[in-house]
Order: structure tokens, then sequence, then C-alpha cells
């Protein structure tokens, strides 16, 4: 299916899949593998079109450091190395790296550049992200500077002979101005690549791969709801129609009106083979008396998987397991092998109790953004295809503390509430995420002239690009305002609301 790919190397660095998303919005399909799980004979043998090493927290010269073979360099397939990749292209090409001591640098960083292939279309100074404590001294032989910065005598060299460049600083990140026309430079003009991955393309060649795949064979899915499961669901519809089965879980921790969405959309608006399974008892029986979110988050899992066992084996013989999972969840950044199941929703801990003969992703090797384009295709409905991330055990881990039905509608209304404030401002807010946590702190309120006693609700919201750095988003105070009187007005039992302030890092996201 794909006619040209780059190979993104890595080596640890924390941009890696953000690299490998800035090459595929460029329409170049990109393939991360650690530098230790791929050979070069494997490299020469993949037609790659080219290699970017990426960036890396180790220094190149300590024992133990992670390196690759030193004729990487000369199979004559253009390499971009970004950061630590750029000081490994130097170290094993012979030449000299330091470190940087007082004139280590971090943050967005003016770089003076000289003319060249790479630099295309790129004023001679241009603001770009560093984050380094080691600095190339000297130059490997046949490479030549190509920028520097106050601080940084090389901040990006060039073999172009060979096509071989390194840049110290990060042009994926959306601090460096001409990142993307970098990236650009070396995609289409270095390496030659056309740019042919196309959405498009993928649901028509998806579809009709698994439509012959799979002919007259019964396939199961765990549906969530969620954006990866919808999306294999109307994917698999369309290239296998009934002989698709959905089994929806309802664990009873979605959000308001959420399990009778997925149902209405899937059952009706698709024609979707879909079973509803409503277990919610059964979850909150077994939740009961538990505070600590491990183990609430264990015992969802386990039972979810052994409500769906019950479900399946009713079924009789079924070939194939189909899943959810997508290129995140396969790439372990510089270790080990890569992670085949997810936990909870990709049920894989039943394979024991049901005999597939076979497991189903067609999604895993597209990231989230590249999903909701193929859920927009195959005409899912907005509010699914753009759903927020919502976490496995549902509700149960924006519950502090014990989970019970009486929290469960407190929260699901506050939420609600919430969201729809954030909904009526359309995207002027640049709020990426948003919900509420019913925290395990009460206060006393006042409600007309009587003494009351309730919980305290705190809204979250955080505006990213990637989820993997988040900033907590500056809501003006009127919504802020409108979102906290109806809770308190509306939500009887919630006596105070409070709004977290605090970006990730430190925080994580979610509080559980």
């Amino acid at each position: 299916m794909l006619n040209e790919k780059i190979l993104i190397l890595d080596f640890g660095g924390q941009y890696n899949q953000l690299i490998a998303r800035r090459v595929r919005e460029l329409h170049v399909y990109a393939d991360i593998k650690p530098y230790n799980k791929i050979t070069l004979d494997e490299i020469k043998g993949k037609s790659y079109k080219g290699i970017i090493f990426t960036g890396g927290p180790n220094s190149v010269y300590v024992k133990d450091a992670p390196t690759f073979e030193a004729g990487i360099l000369d199979v004559g397939i253009p390499i971009l190395g970004i950061c630590y990749g750029a000081q490994l292209m130097v170290y094993i090409g012979g030449g000299k790296i330091c470190n940087a001591k007082a004139n280590s640098e971090y943050g967005k960083t003016l770089v003076k550049i000289t003319d060249s292939e790479l630099f295309k279309d790129v004023p001679n100074e241009s603001i770009f992200w560093m984050s380094h404590t080691d600095f190339i001294k000297e130059v490997p032989v046949n490479f030549e500077v190509l920028a520097s910065t106050e601080k940084c005598p090389c901040a990006a060299m060039g073999d172009a002979s060979r096509k071989l460049y390194g840049v110290q600083f990060h042009p994926e990140v959306t601090h460096s101005v001409y990142g993307n026309q970098l990236l650009h430079n070396f995609l289409f003009d270095i390496c030659g690549c056309k740019g042919d991955w196309q959405m498009e393309d993928f649901v028509e060649q998806t579809v009709s791969y698994y439509r012959k795949h799979l002919a007259d064979k019964k396939v199961l899915l765990a549906l969530s709801g969620g954006v990866d499961s919808s999306v294999v669901a109307a994917l698999l519809n369309k290239a296998i129609g009934k002989n698709l089965i959905c089994i929806f879980v309802d664990h009873g921790l979605l959000r308001k009106g959420e399990g009778d969405f997925v149902e209405e959309t899937f059952s009706k608006g698709f024609g979707i083979n879909f079973v509803r399974v409503n277990a919610q008892k059964r979850f909150l029986c077994l939740l009961r008396g538990i505070r600590e979110p491990e183990k609430k988050r264990k015992i969802i899992g386990r039972s979810f998987i052994h409500v769906f066992e019950d479900e399946a084996k009713k079924l009789g013989a079924v070939y194939a397991l189909a899943q959810g999972t997508i290129y995140p969840d396969v790439i372990e950044s510089g270790k080990g092998d890569s992670a085949v199941i997810k936990s909870h929703h990709n049920v894989g801990g039943m394979l024991a109790k049901i005999n597939f003969v076979e497991i189903i992703e067609p999604l895993r090797n597209l990231f989230k953004d590249e999903v909701r384009e193929v859920g927009e295709r195959l005409g899912l409905p907005k509010e699914l295809v753009w759903r927020q991330p919502f976490p496995g055990p549902g509700l149960a881990v924006r519950i502090i503390g014990e989970v019970t039905e009486e929290k469960l509608e407190l929260l699901r209304e506050a939420d609600a509430i919430f969201r729809e404030e954030i909904i009526k401002c359309g995207n002027d807010l640049q709020a990426d995420q948003y919900f509420a946590i019913l925290t395990d702190v009460c206060t006393v309120g006042v409600m007309g002239d009587m003494r009351s006693y309730g919980y305290t609700i705190a809204l979250r919201s955080v505006s990213t690009d990637n989820f993997m750095t988040a900033e907590w988003t500056r809501l003006p105070y009127e919504v802020l305002e409108r979102a906290s009187s109806r809770i308190t007005n509306e939500v009887h039992g919630i006596t105070r609301v409070v709004y977290d302030i605090t970006s990730k890092p430190p925080a994580t996201v979610e509080w559980e």
C-alpha cells in the first residue's frame, strides 16, 4: 500500500512521534523504528527514501550510549540527524562532540543560516527550538557548517554530495518557525519524495484488502464508542457488512447520554450488527469501597474482559478479533518490542479463552489525527470523530475516592454543563480537552437562607497540539462564571466549583 517511506530511527527522543506526524502532514509515510530493533541490512532492503535520526537524552560519547553502524552513512540514503541524531552522525563520522557546559541552549533561539538545499526558502536568520547540553565542536570530513547561533558554532551541517545533514535544533516543534519548511526541503528536494500518502487511498485500499481477506468470515469488535474503535467499526462494516459483530459493554461509567448515542449511531445510523451489554450494576458492585485509582483501573479492565468473554461465547465460532490499536500504541520509544494489546478496550486478555484465528488492527499505522480523517471520510458523526480523549475506565477515574451511583450522576450533570458552556463559544477558546472532576472534598455553602454541605467540582481544560505537553486553558472569566453558576444551581449536591490551572508537566491531564 505504501509507495514511499521515510524511516524515523529512534534514539529515545521525546519528539519521535511528533517528527513522524510532521512528515505525514506533508503526505509522506513515516515509519518509526527503535535504533536497536532494525539492522543495516534490513534498512537497505526496505527501500526507504530517507532516514531521520531522532534526538535523545544521552551523550554520544558515554558508555552504552545509543548508536548505530557507521556504515549507515555510506548506504546512499539521505539522512537528517536532529539534535542527538546530528551529534551521532558527527561521532560515528569522525568529528568531535563536547559538553556545552555554560553554552548549552534551551528554548527559542535565533539561528543564523547560510544558503543550502536544506535551508531553501528559509530566511538567513530565524527562530528554532534548541534543547542540548552537548555541541558539535568539529564536523566530519566533507561536512560543512550550514548554521550557527551566538553560543553554538555549528547549529546545522551538511555533506551535499552524500545528502547527509544534521541540525542541532528541533524543526518538528511548533516554536521552530520554519521547521516545516526545512522538513519539506529534506523530504522533497533531498530525498525526492512525491507526497503520495493520502487518506483517501488508505480507506479504499484497506476496505478492498479486508473485503477479500475476510470474505465470509465473522469478525468481533469491542466497540467502546471512542474514536479508534468507532473508526474500525465503520471501516470493517464497509468491507464485510453483517459479518462484523460489535459488542458495546456499557459499564455505567460513561458521560451523560453517551451510551445511547453510540447505540443510535451504529445500530441505526450504520446498520451495524450491534450488541449492547448493560453491565452497570456489575461494575458498581465490584468498585464498592475502592478508592485507589490503579485498583479501579484493574478491576474495570478485568471486568470488561469477563463481560466481553461471556457475550462472545454466545456467538459461536468467530474468525478474528478486531482492535482499535493505533500507531502510538505500537511504538515504545527505544525500548524492547512493540506493544500489541492495549489495556481495557483492546481486549487481548481474553485470547486464552476465545479461539480467534487472527487479530485485525486496521489502524495500527495511523496517528490519532489520521484516524479522525478516516472517520470523516467514512461519514461518522462529527461529535464522535472529534470526541475528546476519554479514559478507558471512564468517569471512575474522574471521581476521587469511591465510585457510587450518586457521585456518577453528580459528575455527569456537572461535566455536561461545563462542556455545553465551552461548546457555546465555538473554537475561539482553543480548548482541546475539557471536563469536570468530582473531588472528595465537601464544603459548606449557602442555598437561599439555608446552610448547605456538598461536594466540590474541579473544572479542567487544556490546550495542546500533541498531548505530550499541555497548557491550562485561559478561559474567560465569563465562561467560568456561567459554568460555576449553572453547576451549583442545577446540580443539587455541589456547593463549590474550582478551576485547575496546572499545566502538563508537572501535572498530567487527568487527575487519576
